[in-house]
């Protein structure tokens, strides 16, 4: 190809790449790939919080793109259809390490006002006050079984809204919000119990200072 030719194919409209790409163009395909290679390597590292893994989870994901991209048909927005195959590719990933399988269409008890997943009342959300930092957090998102990590990975880290999540993850919009409820639950949980940990380590370390005091 001239060099001519691949200033045209690098300046292509995702509409225009993606539908040359559906055609067999390879150029079109790479130039979708460069336009959300790093925004779906993104996705899979919060999902997986290992870098190498997530690097051969975008591979893959794009290589299920390169099969399947002749069947997207406009109904969504392509970066949801792409998001959505990624998250699958994830999920398959997840679900080959992991017994704890989490099924997006168990349901919690409805609020009786609102309709939605009852909320519980606690104390401040640890994720909200920088008590917790970041490594910690990540070990505790790793440690959310496949449905919730998805969700609250879409919806508190990617930014998707509700109808959007229920596009990507073949759900309802009321399950998403009951996935995203019992995400940040169990997130309490961890990052409350780590904190506990600490506390007992820094009182520990404490004890000992003041034993070797003269």
């Amino acid at each position: 190809m001239t060099r001519t030719r691949r200033s045209e194919i690098g300046e292509l409209s995702e509409a225009d790449a993606i539908r040359l790409a559906q055609q067999g163009n390879a150029e079109a395909f790479e130039r979708i790939y460069r336009l959300h290679n790093r925004r779906v390597y993104a996705l899979c590292l919060r999902m997986v919080s290992n870098p190498a893994e997530a690097e051969d989870l975008t591979q893959e994901a794009f290589l299920q793109l390169f099969r399947k991209i002749a069947t997207f048909r406009g109904e969504s927005a392509f970066t949801t259809w792409l998001h959505r195959l990624s998250v699958n590719v994830v999920l398959m990933k997840l679900r080959r390490k992991t017994l704890a399988e989490t099924s997006l269409e168990e349901e919690t008890e409805p609020d009786e006002e609102t309709g939605g997943p009852r909320k519980d009342i606690g104390g401040p959300d640890l994720l909200l006050t920088g008590s917790v930092d970041r490594v910690h957090l990540q070990r505790a998102i790793a440690e959310l079984p496949p449905g919730y990590k998805s969700v609250f990975v879409l919806h508190d880290i990617q930014g998707y809204e509700h109808n959007e999540i229920a596009q990507i993850m073949n759900c309802s919009i009321g399950n998403s919000k009951s996935q995203l409820h019992k995400a940040r639950m169990r997130l309490r949980e961890l990052l409350q119990e780590t904190l506990r940990q600490q506390a007992r380590e820094q009182r520990q370390a404490a004890r000992g200072g003041f034993g070797s005091s003269d």
